[in-house]
């Protein structure tokens, strides 16, 4: 093993000019090999680096290493945002399942960059809280790793062999927590109406946010439910510790709960080592809609920021203005319509800003961008209840959101509706 621990400069030895590194998500990112890359940049040339959720702020994010280091984002964060708006980041569009086969066809795939467990006695690393866009590259790729005895060791399509990696780093480093946001009164009046959906023995895809949060929170009593999500969070293990998941009647994995990658608090990091439960698999394959359908019974739950009269949700722009990408929600909306008695709720309140702002409009806001279309969305909820789209003619879907609108709102949007002959 100890000829396989990398130096500085041996690792700068192995990039080679226009090379693209691949990063995983979130807690796979290695700030030490990144560090390494910033303070050698000079010995680069035209390395980019391609990772979608940043978690931590670089320099190469501002354009420091003109013609040495550059970031592709193919879903931004806080870390990216503003560097994405002064036109210092590339952003590329994406279905979240396909991201490994743009990467095959519009990269070089010269190196994975990923954090792992420590090796065990067999000679495996562990990926840990990741398989996301990297672990079927495992034996295709060279992979460098940074070796974190804070990494979970997790189970599934993220296991890599010593003798298939080109090297690593030590960096023991405490993972990153995110807490979830606080539940509020309106989270959890959604939450009732999606919750009341949800029969014993289904299989969830949960996203983020308070609402699919709050909507776990009421699930504690069901009993035989799945778990099929790209990404596994608190709310899932206080599930399994209640006895609401077993995994007993999916119809793939059966007994497994399948994630692509896992991110939150330490309470999810400390239930996923050594954990044979979880599986963690490719988002080649869990977030394929084909994949998504085998599991008859799934059940999606999402967030949106704005939706039209249509049914068009814009989830990724805030007011006309890029915040994130597309993430999974296309995929599972795809997914949930060819699953036998799939289901798919897309969550918001029914206001923005103190209730000045009606996230139901007749239009998007200019420059906002479609995540969901109104052909794949099934249904929508608010506080004010629950509106279904799929098969319903424009008229009728008209009239259930002006109905779960704002009361404040309804008024205009249904002169608006009228005018432009919706209804």
């Amino acid at each position: 093993m100890k000829n396989k621990q990398l130096s500085e400069r041996q690792i700068i030895e192995l990039i080679e000019k226009d090379a693209d590194i691949i990063l995983p998500l979130t807690n796979g990112e290695p700030h030490k090999l990144l560090d390494i890359l910033e303070d050698n940049a000079d010995a680069l040339t035209n390395v980019k680096i391609h990772q979608l959720l940043a978690l931590q702020h670089r320099k190469y994010m501002e354009g420091a290493f003109p013609g040495k280091l550059k970031h592709v984002s193919y879903f931004l964060s806080g870390a990216t945002r503003k560097m994405f708006h002064q036109g210092l980041v590339d952003l590329v569009p994406n279905h979240f399942h396909e991201m490994p086969k743009i990467l095959r066809q519009s990269t070089n795939l010269s190196m994975i960059m990923a954090v792992a467990s420590p090796m065990d006695e067999y000679g495996y690393f562990s990926l840990g809280t990741q398989a996301d866009i990297v672990s079927e590259f495992i034996g295709k790729v060279p992979f460098l790793l940074e070796v974190n005895k804070h990494m979970p060791r997790t189970f599934g399509e993220n296991q890599i062999h010593i003798s298939q990696i080109a090297g690593f780093v030590e960096n023991d480093r405490p993972l990153f927590e995110d807490i979830a946001p606080p539940i509020g009164e309106k989270d959890m009046k959604i939450a009732s109406y999606v919750a009341g959906s949800i029969q014993n023995g289904d299989t969830l895809q949960i996203g983020i946010g308070s609402i699919p949060n709050a909507v776990v929170s009421l699930l504690k009593d069901h009993r035989h439910l799945g778990v099929h999500t790209e990404m596994f969070v608190d709310g899932i293990v206080d599930l399994v510790e209640a006895g609401a998941i077993d995994g007993t009647q999916k119809f793939t994995n059966k007994g497994k709960i399948v994630a692509t990658f896992a991110h939150g608090s330490n309470k999810i990091y400390n239930f996923l080592h050594n954990n044979p439960a979880v599986q963690f698999l490719p988002v080649s394959i869990v977030n394929d809609p084909r994949e998504i359908a085998k599991e008859e019974r799934i059940v999606s739950i999402n967030a949106t920021t704005e939706v039209d009269l249509f049914g068009q949700c814009a989830s990724e722009t805030v007011a006309g203005k890029y915040y994130s990408s597309t993430g999974g929600q296309a995929d599972f909306a795809r997914g949930v319509r060819f699953a036998k008695e799939g289901k798919g709720f897309v969550c918001m309140t029914s206001t923005a800003k103190n209730d000045e702002i009606s996230r139901i409009k007749l239009s998007l806001a200019p420059g906002s961008v479609v995540t969901t279309s109104k052909n794949d969305i099934d249904t929508i909820v608010t506080e004010y209840g629950v509106a279904k789209m799929f098969g319903k003619p424009i008229s009728e879907r008209a009239k259930q959101l002006i109905s779960i609108a704002h009361p404040k709102f309804r008024e205009e949007l249904t002169f608006e509706a009228k005018q432009m002959g919706f209804i």
